[in-house]
């Protein structure tokens, strides 16, 4: 009975020699793989030695297995308790006790003895508790597995399995904490920030209530003044009134002294007549005293008349005034009411003119759908028969026919029949000196063609573009041209090599550098398009590069897009998608996907540019067709109509309200083929005199480098 007592104290003397290597082996996690393969080997080797001072102590343990808690209740299981309580304690004093039933094996007794006395010793004050709790149920899951031997290799890879995720876990911790310094601290700035600005919009809202209240004063004070004001103004009216009957009741009272005044000296004048001569003898001076009375009434009479016309000869008459206001006010109504029904009338009108553009667009839309499909309702060609005719046989054909319809087909065969007929041709004959021919083919003669091949007339155009772009003073890019192949070839030799090379560019047009060099050599199209389109894809470039700080060639779906709403600000947002898609992009690619971008500018051997690039390409065709057909919709004339340069500026500056004064000449100066120099100014008279057809205006816009340069104007709805 008193051999249990000294065994177990040695055991638990044993783990807390043993402990503090493994305390100190959780606690550091700055460790290296190194140190933590040593530290796991010590602590195998240090329990080893415990598992052999235990065998040593308890020879008999594999012995003394028993199929206990087979037949027992399971009432006597060890549970997690939480060491150093009354209730731990309870249950310890509980276990010490023998038991009245089936006993546990002396095996189980021991290591459920060392746990507690293990975690009894445990410092549970510091941070690391529950590492520190972690190592007990370690060394006793090691004493298990080396004791049991036949399912060792199961219960060592359990454990290592827990052992790499626990130190993963620990990992990911120490990875964390300074995440979570870092939000402490931009928690607390955030707060600093918040309290900041509430302080001063309390300060601002404190400076408006204090304005609010000046200016309800001030309100007050100018309602005081108008009411005053109305009350002065009613007060002058109705004395107006009482002085315009007082003056009108004067008015009449001296027409009818007047008239009693000229009836009283027609009376006397009678009575003068009818009289006898002795009664002018009886009383002179009498009859000249009323005479001059008469007189001097007669003058003040006068002068207060005239003074009367003088006051109130333009005066109205209050009841003419009153009716022409009423009929004033009523015509102001009308006028109103109708101005509301123009405006009315004028914007259902623009929105029907809207829905004509979009009803026409849709027509031709259809138009071009239902000649597409009465095109490819028709027998289909068999394009197989082409195999034996184009050199290289089925493999180069279908190499030139992967992805094209019947259209490019067709031009694909015409390419290659044409390239046959011109290698079969030894001389080409000369044009002449007409001025219908470009200058660099004016020549009487047979000229030798040089017959080279399709890769060498790029690369010779590219060698072409190259010194062009390189030049200081620009010359006509015709006789550019002409002295490039004198420099390159020789004076004797120039021109052969440029009817050898106008006839190829002529004859591939599916050849992206060969349709644009031509367009450009015959003056269907300005170099500025070119130079520009090539300025905007290395800039294109050029931001991919920078916005890619690792220099790894790669970008992600965010990062692409944002690139290209910076570079095409103007564009629309199914454009953009078009060119993500084109780039690889789908709506179904997720954002961490990453895009190879220094691909979408490179060229194959025939100077062919990627999707991507051709994408840009013709979504500037596109928008230059839409920007000159608003042109055309917004100056309201058919192709044959005439128009001015007035009109031209005017709706230049209603489409694209953005563009500056300079690149507004620019268009003008092309479209009526007029030096910059003499382009009139604005409001000068000699501008109505400069007239020209409305389809030259448009195909001269055609051919140079015209764009939109900001959005336009959307007038306010209804």
């Amino acid at each position: 009975m008193a051999s249990p007592e000294p065994q177990s104290s040695s055991f638990a003397t044993t783990s807390r020699t043993h402990l503090l290597p493994s305390r100190m082996a959780i606690d550091d996690s700055s460790q290296t793989e190194t140190s933590n393969t040593q530290e796991q080997e010590q602590q195998k080797r240090k329990l080893s030695q415990k598992q052999r001072t235990l065998s040593f102590r308890e020879p008999s343990v594999v012995s003394q297995l028993s199929p206990w808690p087979t037949y027992t209740s399971g009432q006597n299981i060890l549970h997690n308790r939480k060491p150093c309580s009354d209730n731990f304690r309870k249950r310890t004093g509980s276990w010490r006790r023998p038991s009245l039933g089936i006993t546990k094996p002396r095996y189980l007794e021991q290591l459920e003895n060392y746990l507690r006395k293990e975690l009894l010793l445990l410092d549970l004050s510091t941070d690391s508790t529950q590492e520190l709790r972690l190592q007990p149920y370690r060394e006793i899951f090691e004493f298990f597995i080396e004791d049991f031997k036949t399912y060792k290799p199961l219960l060592s890879s359990i454990k290592n399995a827990y052992e790499v995720m626990l130190a993963h876990q620990r990992e990911k911790i120490q990875a964390l904490k300074p995440l979570k310094a870092k939000l402490v601290t931009v928690k607390e700035e955030c707060n600093e920030r918040i309290l900041a600005m509430r302080a001063e919009e309390r300060s601002e809202i404190s400076l408006l209530k204090k304005e609010k209240m000046n200016l309800l004063k001030l309100i007050d004070k100018k309602n005081e003044e108008k009411i005053s004001l109305q009350s002065e103004v009613s007060k002058l009216r109705k004395n107006l009134a009482e002085e315009y009957l007082r003056y009108l009741s004067e008015r009449d009272a001296r027409k009818i002294l007047i008239a009693d005044l000229n009836e009283l000296r027609y009376q006397r004048e009678d009575m003068s007549l009818a009289q006898s001569p002795g009664v002018w003898g009886e009383d002179p001076v009498k009859l000249t005293l009323a005479l001059k009375m008469t007189r001097q009434d007669l003058a003040r009479t006068q002068m207060e008349l005239n003074t009367m016309k003088a006051n109130f000869g333009d005066v109205v008459p209050r009841r003419d005034f009153e009716m022409q206001e009423k009929i004033n006010k009523d015509l102001q109504e009308q006028l109103d009411s109708l101005r509301d029904d123009y405006e009315e009338v004028r914007k259902e009108h623009e929105i029907l003119l809207q829905l004509h553009m979009s009803t026409v667009k849709e027509r031709d839309q259809f138009y071009s759908e239902l000649q597409e499909i009465q095109r490819t309702s028709t027998p289909r060609p068999d394009w197989t028969k082409c195999e034996s005719v184009v050199a290289g046989g089925p493999v180069r054909w279908h190499m030139l026919a992967e992805g094209k319809n019947s259209d490019q087909l067709v031009d694909v065969l015409l390419e290659e029949i044409g390239e046959m007929l011109l290698r079969e041709k030894d001389f080409f004959p000369g044009l002449g000196y007409a001025e219908s021919v470009p200058p660099f083919l004016r020549f009487d003669g047979a000229v030798e063609n040089k017959k080279p091949t399709k890769n060498d007339v790029i690369n010779l155009l590219k060698d072409a573009w190259k010194e062009r772009l390189a030049e200081e003073q620009k010359e006509k890019f015709s006789d550019f041209f002409f002295s490039f192949l004198e420099r390159r070839f020789g004076p004797a030799d120039a021109m052969a090599w440029a009817y050898t090379i106008f006839e190829n560019i002529k004859l591939f047009r599916s050849s992206e550098i060969m349709s644009q060099f031509y367009a450009i050599l015959m003056e269907k199209m300005s170099e500025s398009v070119y130079v520009k389109h090539k300025e905007t894809v290395s800039q294109l470039l050029k931001e991919m590069t920078n916005v890619d700080s690792q220099n790894e060639g790669q970008l992600t779906m965010e990062q692409f897009s944002t690139v290209l709403r910076s570079i095409f600000s103007s564009k629309k947002e199914e454009k953009i998608q078009e060119l993500m898609e084109v780039a690889g992009w789908h709506l179904n690619s997720s954002n961490a996907d990453s895009l190879s971008y220094p691909f979408l500018f490179t060229e194959d051997e025939e100077g062919q540019s990627t999707p991507f690039v051709r994408m840009l390409w013709e979504q500037y065709m596109d928008e230059k067709d839409e920007y000159l057909q608003e042109l055309k919709q917004e100056l309201g004339l058919e192709l044959h109509e005439k128009v001015t340069l007035p009109k031209v500026r005017e709706a230049l500056m209603a489409i694209d309200p953005s563009q500056d004064k300079q690149t507004l000449n620019s268009y003008l100066s092309q479209a009526f083929q007029l030096p910059l120099t003499e382009l009139p100014e604005e409001s000068e008279e000699k501008e109505e005199d400069i007239v020209i057809k409305l389809q030259t205006v448009l195909e001269r816009l055609q051919m140079i480098d015209i764009r939109r340069r900001g959005p336009r104007e959307q007038e306010p709805t209804s």
